[in-house]
């Protein structure tokens, strides 16, 4: 692997006006020239699907699962015209790691940036990709993301840009975990009384594909105690596998869809260096497996430097949780070998799953990339979240300082763009809890309430979150919790055990090179801090990627540069208060 040396543009100061500003509109034509418009038609629609070897009902993308793939160049526009062939349910589409600058209507978050979209409707979704990642897509409404509404979404350095790294090729890994149980059932258990958790996935799938009764490594008796897996020819089940060349360098993407497992990755025999996390370049680092948790994506980079004439097992195994789901395998083949060649020893183990001070230290490997923007030095701004499990009338919920987010009929972005006072209460939510809590015990007063206040900041203000872990309802137990902030990447200052300390632990953070992100984990009894500048006028979701935890709460919304906010199509909030109010201002 090598980089190339780091450099960045700036227009030269001229004197003259006139001339500066030639300079200027050729690079803005230039630019302009060579991006390019995707445009896409998708048909959303369940189908009858095999994703572990078992059949059931998954969400497909044009008849596809996962969904289509998108590719594009930085500065690209994405123009995908979404039809939803769902006959009962609505459905949003979230362009998770995408920035949406201009186009917060486009986020895809119901109840937040646009209304469900109604069986049968079609909604346009219209947006920038302004630099290189690693993505994806998800739906973000209910618990879809759970039903398999997913996808890759790639975005490539810009045409006539040269890419910082150096490979031979690349493939791209979309890992998710798989339940058998439908989600309208799941949806139904979370929010009974008592509530009916869903347990622990069936499988875990790699691109799509898992064994729930079957094993490719079946040959090694103390592996496991199911038998070898057996495929024909179009089996949806059947593992993809990747073909490389010896003595190449490959770049892997990997990307996070889970529904609840953290996870983590391993190459038989092979080292990988990490140098991409959330879409932003970091500090290359050497490892012999990757902690990946839900909404996060990296990318590595892997060389084939192992006896050619054998094949090895990609291994993904469940981290974080009392593991009950069996590892994903597949095969990564040496095309010097033939491909149903199985490996001649078994595959990696996956570490324990209750080791966190090896995740926290994987986590605390993660700086960025030398060149990267630093965060400003001082906020102005400041909230302490406390993430707790809690009560409502005998339902369970989570909350974030005592309140349980619940989204209204009214998306918040159509109600602060038109000034609609009812749409949601406009009482901030508290900025920080009572600082003598327990985090170590269950909590004394257990009950909660709901609420759907915002946290409103002004325009271009450094902003500091403090997330807070603490102990559940029942028993000695604190759970991690991946937090994902749309409209912004953000800087992960530092992690901390314990109850943050305000005046204390600031003096720990890295202010010199933390990494850019998009999610940040929260690691058990422990706090995370986040740094990020509110200078993307929009509605913005910040809650737990954990789907059945936001199905329970786990959520805030954050609001900024409201009166920036620009022209948002009729067709993202024709529902609730702001229907009425288009109706009467077209009328007009």
């Amino acid at each position: 692997m090598s980089y190339d040396e780091h450099t960045s543009s700036s227009f030269t100061y001229i004197s003259q006006m006139g001339v500066w500003w030639i300079v200027l509109v050729v690079a803005v034509l230039t630019h302009t020239a060579s991006a390019a418009v995707r445009e896409y038609h998708w048909e959303v629609e369940y189908k009858y699907w095999s994703p572990d070897c078992k059949e059931g009902a998954v969400m497909t993308v044009n008849g596809e699962f996962p969904g289509p793939t998108i590719k594009a160049f930085a500065g690209d526009t994405i123009v995908v015209n979404l039809t939803n062939k769902l006959t009962t349910e609505g459905l949003v589409i979230h362009w998770h790691g995408i920035r949406q600058f201009g186009s917060p209507w486009a986020d895809g978050a119901a109840g937040v940036t646009q209304c469900a979209i109604n069986p049968g409707e079609t909604f346009t979704y219209n947006f920038t990709v302004e630099k290189p990642g690693t993505h994806f897509y998800h739906g973000h409404y209910g618990m879809q993301r759970s039903a398999g509404l997913y996808g890759s979404l790639i975005v490539d350095v810009a045409k006539g840009k040269s890419e910082r790294l150096r490979y031979d090729g690349e493939f791209n890994l979309l890992l998710s975990d798989w339940w058998h149980e439908a989600i309208p059932s799941q949806e139904l258990g979370l929010s009974s009384k008592p509530m009916r958790w869903i347990g622990e996935a069936q499988s875990i799938l790699i691109n799509g594909r898992g064994q729930f009764n079957c094993s490719l490594a079946a040959q090694f008796s103390n592996n496991t105690s199911l038998p070898m897996c057996t495929f024909k020819e179009g089996d949806q089940c059947a593992p993809q596998i990747l073909h490389v060349e010896p003595n190449k360098t490959y770049r892997i993407r990997l990307s996070s869809t889970t529904a609840l497992a953290s996870l983590n990755l391993a190459v038989q025999g092979h080292k990988l260096v990490v140098v991409e996390a959330d879409g932003n370049y970091i500090t290359p680092f050497t490892t012999d497996d990757i902690d990946i948790y839900s909404g996060e994506s990296y990318s590595v980079l892997l060389t084939t430097d192992q006896d050619p004439s054998q094949n090895y097992y990609i291994s993904v195994g469940v981290r974080g949780r009392k593991p009950n789901t069996t590892q994903a395998l597949t095969i990564l083949n040496y095309v010097t070998a033939p491909a149903s060649k199985l490996p001649s020893s078994p595959p990696p183990v996956t570490p324990r799953w209750d080791d966190f001070e090896r995740s926290k230290n994987f986590s605390k490997k993660i700086f960025s990339a030398m060149g990267s923007p630093s965060p400003p030095k001082k906020y102005r701004k400041r909230l302490i979240l406390l993430n707790t499990q809690n009560l409502i009338d005998g339902y369970t919920k989570w909350a974030i300082n005592n309140v349980s987010l619940v989204t209204p009929a009214t998306p918040y972005l159509g109600s602060v763009k038109y000034n609609l006072k009812l749409g949601f209460n406009r009482k901030s939510p508290p900025r920080s809890y009572r600082m003598d809590y327990d985090i170590m015990n269950p909590p004394p007063f257990p009950n909660t309430t709901t609420g759907n206040g915002i946290y409103v900041f002004p325009f271009n203000v450094t902003v500091d979150v403090i997330i807070q872990n603490a102990n559940v309802l029942k028993g000695i137990v604190s759970e991690i919790h991946p937090w994902h902030l749309h409209g912004h990447d953000f800087w992960v200052l530092g992690y901390g055990d314990g109850k943050f300390k305000p005046g204390i632990d600031e003096k720990t953070y890295n202010l010199k090179n933390p990494p850019l992100r998009n999610t940040a984990i929260l690691y058990p009894y422990g706090w995370t801090a986040i740094r990020f500048v509110t200078d993307n006028p929009g509605v913005w979701f910040f809650h737990c990627h954990i789907e059945p935890h936001l199905h329970m709460g786990m959520g805030v919304v954050f609001a900024e540069g409201l009166n920036r906010i620009g022209k948002v199509p009729d067709e993202a909030l024709g529902c609730g208060l702001t229907k009425q109010f288009l109706m009467n201002r077209n009328r007009n």
